[in-house]
């Protein structure tokens, strides 16, 4: 490895499992040299992070709800207690109602349409406020959006208007943070088999579809899409800001499906 991010520390908030992307970001942190701390929300999934963060050299856990402000004072208090500084976010949490990610979005209810932009968008504001202060080198701020923000996608419904709100939003703090040389970017890769993405519905068809039509033939993998973020959160991606860097097997570039598959 190449160390590029020896000496950096970074905070990781939205590992639920071995396969969510916030986990292959971490990963590739950890071998790239970063030190890393980890949120998590609630004893079941402290349960399932702790043999991960153990197995790249971490004991950094730290108890978190984005919609508990205590919780989030706590959170960023028990981070400023361990490290005096803080180089990279990787903000990896999104949320919306099961039930509502089947049907037709006109039936979206008024409680999920507004717990899912703040638990999805907010939090990222909410998140590189109180890291801000830490960033006294300057910094990154990374989150986490998909094509279902421009492009209808079936069954991805609020969580669409969501992501573009979220992405809209990474303009904004990039344009905040600037002058502070805090970088902010998204990351949006093609469908991957997540915790997250189960939960969406005909997850394995889209999944199947984009696999086949890409023009790599290939949907994202995490270590492309931690590769991506390091890039990002590193020296080299000293002059990338407001950016959404797409990670999706070029799947974005089509104007319909390969026409094998038509």
């Amino acid at each position: 490895m190449a160390d590029l991010m020896k000496g950096k520390r970074g905070l990781i908030m939205g590992v639920a499992n071995e396969r969510s992307i916030a986990w292959g970001i971490a990963k590739a942190m950890a071998d790239e040299g970063a030190e890393l701390a980890f949120t998590y929300q609630g004893d079941a999934f402290g349960k399932r992070v702790e043999p991960l963060v153990a197995s790249i050299g971490s004991d950094l856990m730290i108890d978190c709800d984005v919609m508990d402000t205590a919780k989030m004072d706590t959170a960023f208090k028990q981070l400023g207690n361990r490290w005096d500084r803080l180089d990279f976010v990787v903000h990896a949490i999104a949320f919306s109602d099961r039930a509502e990610l089947t049907g037709r979005f006109i039936d979206t209810s008024l409680d999920n349409f507004t717990n899912s932009m703040a638990i999805s968008c907010y939090s990222l504001i909410d998140v590189a406020r109180r890291a801000r202060p830490m960033m006294t080198d300057g910094g990154t701020v990374l989150t986490l959006t998909y094509q279902g923000s421009n492009r209808v996608t079936p069954y991805y419904n609020v969580m669409g208007v969501a992501k573009a709100a979220l992405e809209s939003t990474v303009r904004y703090l990039a344009n905040d943070l600037g002058p502070e040389g805090i970088r902010v970017n998204a990351v949006s890769s093609g469908p991957m088999k997540t915790l997250a993405g189960a939960a969406i519905g005909g997850a394995r068809k889209t999944f199947k579809h984009t696999e086949q039509n890409t023009p790599l033939r290939s949907n994202a993998t995490l270590d492309a899409v931690g590769g991506t973020a390091v890039y990002l959160a590193s020296d080299y991606g000293a002059c990338t800001t407001g950016e959404i860097v797409r990670v999706d097997g070029g799947f974005h570039v089509l104007g319909m499906p390969q026409t094998e598959h038509l």
